[in-house]
């Protein structure tokens, strides 16, 4: 699964999204490509609570480092800016969504031709295309 994006989803249960970002006890780390997923990490924090506490952010938002998105019930303003800063897509979803079934989507999206913020994320995964060079010689460029 080389070509994966790491999505990331709050979490308690490992089978739905059901945390805010900021008061996250936990979180399940997947790879997802068009045909397969696969978990590749379950991290867990301590108690928190949703009082503005913007410390508690920087462990979370480190731990999500290399993520595409992060699927959560809610998510404040800035923590919002805070991903974006990253790269990281916050998706908001509603409680009780199942992560198969938001992996599901995530797979028909990519095959079906991904939405900006994807299409973004899937570009910065694939890295600069190494013919580019050759193409650019191809066009003829003449200074």
């Amino acid at each position: 699964m080389e070509t994966a994006l790491k999505i990331a989803f709050a979490t308690t249960d490992m089978d739905t999204v059901n945390q805010h970002f900021g008061s996250a006890k936990s979180f399940a780390i997947y790879a997802v490509d068009m045909e397969n997923s696969q978990l590749l990490e379950a991290a867990q924090f301590g108690e928190l609570n949703q009082d503005g506490n913007e410390d508690k952010l920087s462990v979370k938002l480190d731990l999500l480092d290399g993520c595409a998105a992060v699927y959560c019930q809610a998510v404040g303003g800035s923590a919002i800016n805070q991903l974006i800063a990253r790269n990281i897509q916050p998706v908001k979803v509603h409680e009780g969504s199942k992560i198969k079934d938001l992996i599901a989507d995530l797979q028909n999206e990519i095959k079906a031709g991904p939405s900006s913020w994807l299409a973004k994320a899937i570009n910065q995964h694939k890295g600069p295309d190494p013919e580019r060079f050759n193409k650019m010689l191809d066009e003829g460029w003449d200074e």
